[in-house]
């Protein structure tokens, strides 16, 4: 099982200048409590299922398989709206790093999120000029509790 290690940030709409091609990202939440998280996603072409457990940290245990892009399709479909998003991902590289920015889409259209991965949680991270504020640990945005929401977690001083 792999460890997920990950920085998250809102990022300025100037972003968007450096996103060039991306994938259409559907994904829906079976299952979230304090513990454990199931998600089924379809990105582009490919469709995924994806176990994630507690947050420690920057840190927590992933487990994902792909699965056949039909099977995501179908449990999706089983899925109430308010349990699902859509958001494009764009990857964008800066200072040696491969940053994904996810650009929200219906209900949390004008929310943009840039999150990197990391290979241990103390590793430096150059940050781009098109970030505006570091949200690791603020729960409400996390996509397990951005689903449902009508509109984007207002942006309050950290």
């Amino acid at each position: 099982m792999r460890v997920e290690i990950e920085r998250r940030f809102l990022a300025a709409p100037e972003v968007l200048t450096r996103c060039q091609s991306g994938v259409h990202i559907r994904q829906g939440y079976l299952h979230t409590d304090d513990k454990n998280t199931l998600r089924v996603r379809r990105a582009g072409e490919r469709g995924f299922l994806t176990w994630k457990g507690k947050k420690q940290g920057s840190s927590r245990a992933e487990f994902e398989r792909e699965i056949s892009p039909d099977t995501a399709d179908f449990l999706l479909r089983l899925l109430p709206p308010e349990r699902c998003l859509e958001k494009m991902r764009y990857r964008v590289e800066h200072a040696g790093l491969m940053w994904d920015v996810d650009v929200f889409e219906g209900p949390l259209a004008g929310l943009i999120l840039a999150e990197v991965e990391l290979q241990h949680e103390g590793q430096p991270v150059t940050l781009p000029p098109w970030v505006m504020r570091e949200v690791t640990h603020e729960k409400r945005y996390r996509n397990s509790r951005l689903v449902g929401r009508r509109s984007p977690p207002r942006n309050r001083a950290a």
